[in-house]
């Protein structure tokens, strides 16, 4: 039941994580730490993508609840190692090539961009924040 997905590849995870309350993305973590092993909460929750890539990240980054990203910023700290942060969090890029950096400034997030800025300090070189998050671009350009 956890990790059964719709039409779209979504789990409970995603559809939590994407337009849920906090306390629910919180029950699900709890159910899923309870039910699933290490690798299973870092593959099929926390890096897991749906139909159109996008990973929790992503979706915290697009729907404006601040305490759910920055607590899928915690679990992904706790869980990930530091190239799995930088290469499918930090830099990793949906479908259309856009990363939770891009949904963040697409939605008018500064909150989010700050974050996500002290983090990509702390985890990619200043080439690779240069090159690939700042001057980063998606399908349109």
């Amino acid at each position: 039941m956890l990790l059964g997905t719709d039409k779209k590849g979504r789990t409970a995870w995603h559809m939590t994580a994407d337009c849920g309350r906090f306390e629910n993305l919180q029950i699900v973590w709890e159910w899923a730490k309870e039910n699933l092993t290490t690798e299973d909460l870092k593959n099929k929750l926390l890096l897991d993508t749906d139909c159109e890539g996008m990973n929790a990240l992503h979706m915290t980054a697009r729907m404006g609840n601040l305490e759910k990203f920055k607590k899928v910023r915690e679990w992904a700290e706790e869980k990930l190692t530091t190239q799995e942060i930088k290469n499918k969090f930090l830099l990793g890029a949906d479908n259309n090539g856009r990363t939770a950096w891009h949904r963040a400034a697409k939605f008018g997030r500064l909150d989010y961009l700050q974050i996500l800025w002290e983090w990509a300090k702390e985890n990619l070189t200043r080439e690779e924040i240069i090159n690939k998050l700042l001057l980063g671009t998606d399908s349109e350009g």
